[in-house]
């Protein structure tokens, strides 16, 4: 045989041996991967690895609707290092975890209104906030009239649960008095009225203004300004005026979508399987809700830096789905448009006008 081919073969069995090792010991091998990221994981910590200034994410785009990519309604809001939430759709704490945000940094919650799909992850959000970081307060949870009744709703329903993780953990690991939340009710701000400011200290102000999301009320939106940077987050409400006003020079504007024409054609799915009751919820919710291009002038008008739409109706199964539910979006609004997915973050870094565009899932 000849010296090359003596070589070739050598490096052959080689591979095989190799190759046969790895796959016996691929277990170990997968487990020794595995302890690294974890480490890795737990030790970092991307608020402190961010330029100063106001950044805003998406831990839930989505809505009542069954979505696999789409968490309930969520949006993460960092001033500085602070970080805040805005809503507590299903999913809220799992997907902010998988952001690397970690729940138990939370200073607060603010929720925009009561529909289920809002709020139906505010439990399981107190309770990786307190068992995370052995918080020993409760979570504040701001919201207008009526959030003392859902605060106190889910401090009930997990009451139980409360005694199992201090009897199993002990009151170190779980401080008993970091269990749940805490309800900052506020009188709703009129149509015509005042904002409501919740926060103004460190340089970040924090304020509440009206939204038009009938027969739900009171229905509120939030608004956030760091660093003169500033940021809107419309809640569920039809085109509004009030969005707009507060909206005016805003960095970034997030803003639910529902497009009717999408929506649409659920309905008449609806009716020709005889389903009258779906019929008639996806005729009602086209009533309560902003349009794509609703959203697009109002971020025109208000001279908005980037619009980025959350809370997207109905289900986007497929990426090509996103022009259809746009319509004419993008030729209205001359900046920068995205339809929002979990995990989307914008940071607006203070002593700038740029905005850097990420997603902390991808």
């Amino acid at each position: 045989m000849k010296p090359w081919r003596k070589v070739l073969t050598s490096l052959a069995v080689i591979v095989v041996v190799a190759g046969a090792a790895a796959y016996h010991w691929r277990g170990e091998i997968v487990l020794l991967g595995m302890q690294r990221t974890i480490a890795r994981t737990l030790a970092a910590d991307p608020i402190a690895d961010l330029p100063d200034g106001l950044h805003v994410g998406l831990c839930g785009s989505g809505s009542p609707f069954p979505d696999p990519t789409r968490s309930g309604p969520c949006v993460a809001v960092v001033a500085g290092k602070r970080l805040f939430v805005i809503d507590a759709g299903d999913g809220s704490a799992r997907k902010l975890q998988l952001m690397g945000l970690s729940p138990g940094r939370i200073e607060a919650v603010f929720l925009t209104h009561f529909h289920s799909d809002h709020i139906d992850g505010l439990g399981g959000l107190m309770l990786q906030r307190w068992g995370t970081a052995a918080n020993t307060t409760p979570l504040p949870v701001y919201g207008p009239t009526g959030v003392e009744t859902v605060v106190a709703g889910f401090n009930a329903a997990y009451g139980l649960d409360e005694g199992y993780r201090v009897a199993h953990h002990g009151p170190i690991v779980m401080p008993p008095g970091g269990f749940g939340g805490v309800a900052k009710a506020f009188a709703s701000p009129a149509a015509d009225g005042p904002d409501v400011v919740l926060i103004d200290d460190g340089g970040l102000k924090v304020w509440a203004f009206p939204v038009d999301h009938r027969p739900v009320e009171p229905a509120v939106g939030y608004a956030f300004t760091y660093r003169n940077r500033k940021l809107v987050v419309s809640g569920d409400t039809v085109a509004s005026p009030r969005v707009e006003r507060e909206a005016k020079g805003a960095d970034v504007l997030v803003h639910e979508a529902l497009s009717p024409r999408l929506v649409g054609m659920l309905q008449q799915g609806a009716h020709d399987a005889g389903r009258s009751n779906l019929e008639a919820v996806f005729r009602d919710i086209l009533t309560y809700h902003t349009t794509p291009e609703q959203a697009a002038e109002i971020a025109e008008r208000a001279g908005v830096g980037y619009l980025l739409l959350d809370h997207i109706v109905p289900t986007l199964p497929y990426e090509a789905l996103e022009g259809p539910f746009l319509g004419r979006a993008r030729a209205i609004y001359s900046g920068p448009l995205k339809v929002g997915h979990d995990g989307d973050f914008i940071s607006m870094p203070a002593g700038s006008k740029a905005d850097i565009v990420t997603n902390l899932l991808r």
